[in-house]
């Protein structure tokens, strides 16, 4: 390969950046889907409110809606003539006068002229009438109008991830479709001679083929629905051929293994000479030679060229990956949790370091995570056993017990 005129052995927090770079360059278009299929996509455009929620005085409580000066002030039983009921549905059109009320339930509106609900639990029914037995305060439980949003109110924003409750909130406006940044389009490929497919017998020299299977799941995860192809030979005519029809067809093509400096390292030899590589080798361990590159004669596609090493794959899509696909969508990169280690460690490297590791919070509410000791990066049960991976930062050091540190959840 010729010396790299790319960003090459980059520190962690430059490659962040490129990525987020990258994306913004190559930020997808809206579409349009319906509130049932918008759970979790990056929201496209702002929602702002044009009815007031809620639209109308209703009532927070099954009980009767009164007038509050019409209660004894010293706290006495109130008697009350009963003059309708008003069920939460069409409007009776009932007017609360002097010494009277109203049954109400629950999301029904108030009627006109009362000011206040009591809840059924504090009264007693004798005949028509109606005893309050515990005077409410003037305005209990009574939802007004526009007191969660008002016309106009900024409800959403572009940028948001779309959760249930937001889904909830535009559905609460009327809204039956949302604009969404598209989802990426995904190609997942694994390369290696070594490779065989789960269910197979092994051959001298073979292992399984388990880095597509992760990376089918932790893409499936984010809501993508990426497209699995066969094995990658160790041969450059047919990874070129399969990467130029994936880069034809699809936004973001994913590769595992084939990427660092060896003989059979195919990758950035071949995105060098036929793509523009934006960045290889990051200063992290695990998954150091990570690349990303265009596509250019392979295709308009990205190219995430991850490492062979199972847990490599892990750290580098969790670290950089999963930040690739948020910002295709818009979305803001995700917020490291804090916690205290749990146990000394000793960092004796240079590189940024993805350490897997427990995580919890104790009954004191403070967070704690617990290193695993098995750090390789073909630990994969070491992954397993972990749902975090905890940020080491660049250089050597001696972390005590106690200290905090960056978390990222699985």
């Amino acid at each position: 390969m010729t010396e790299p005129t790319f960003p090459f052995r980059v520190p962690f927090d430059e490659a962040c950046a490129i990525v987020d770079a990258v994306a913004a360059e190559r930020r997808l278009q809206p579409q349009t889907v319906s509130l049932s299929r918008a759970h979790s996509h990056v929201l496209a455009r702002d929602v702002v409110a044009t009815l007031p929620q809620p639209p109308f005085d209703n009532s927070a409580m099954d009980g009767f809606a009164l007038r509050h000066a019409d209660l004894a002030t010293d706290g006495a039983p109130t008697r009350l003539r009963l003059a309708g009921e008003q069920f939460a549905g069409p409007d009776a059109a009932l007017t609360v006068e002097a010494g009277s009320c109203v049954r109400i339930t629950t999301g029904a509106p108030l009627p006109a002229g009362a000011d206040t609900v009591v809840m059924k639990e504090n009264t007693d029914l004798d005949g028509k009438d109606v005893v309050v037995r515990i005077a409410p305060r003037l305005g209990q439980h009574v939802r007004r109008a526009g007191e969660d949003s008002n016309v106009g109110d900024l409800l959403l924003q572009a940028g948001d991830t779309l959760t249930p409750a937001r889904i909830g909130l535009a559905a609460s406006q009327g809204l039956a479709q949302l604009d969404v940044v598209r989802r990426p389009t995904v190609a997942v490929f694994a390369t290696g001679d070594e490779l065989v497919e789960p269910g197979m017998s092994l051959g001298p020299g073979q292992i399984y083929n388990s880095n597509r299977d992760q990376l089918m799941a932790l893409l499936r995860a984010e809501g993508l629905e990426p497209v699995a192809f066969p094995t990658l030979p160790d041969d450059a005519a047919q990874v070129t051929s399969a990467l130029r029809h994936a880069g034809e067809a699809f936004d973001l093509v994913l590769t595992c293994g084939g990427v660092s400096a060896g003989e059979k390292d195919l990758l950035p030899e071949l995105l060098q000479r036929r793509g523009r590589v934006r960045v290889w080798k990051v200063m992290m361990k695990p998954g150091m030679p990570l690349l990303l590159a265009e596509g250019d004669t392979l295709g308009p596609a990205l190219f995430l060229c991850l490492p062979g090493n199972p847990v490599s794959v892990l750290a580098t899509w969790l670290a950089l990956g999963r930040r690739l696909v948020d910002g295709l969508q818009g979305r803001a990169p995700r917020a490291l949790r804090r916690a205290r280690l749990a146990s000394d460690w000793t960092k004796t490297h240079e590189r940024l370091e993805l350490l897997r590791g427990r995580w919890w919070i104790d009954d004191d509410g403070i967070s704690w995570v617990e290193p695993n000791p098995a750090d390789g990066s073909h630990r994969m049960q070491a992954a397993a056993d972990s749902d975090a991976l905890i940020v080491l930062d660049a250089g050597p050091r001696d972390y005590a017990r106690g200290t905090p540190v960056d978390v990222l959840p699985y």
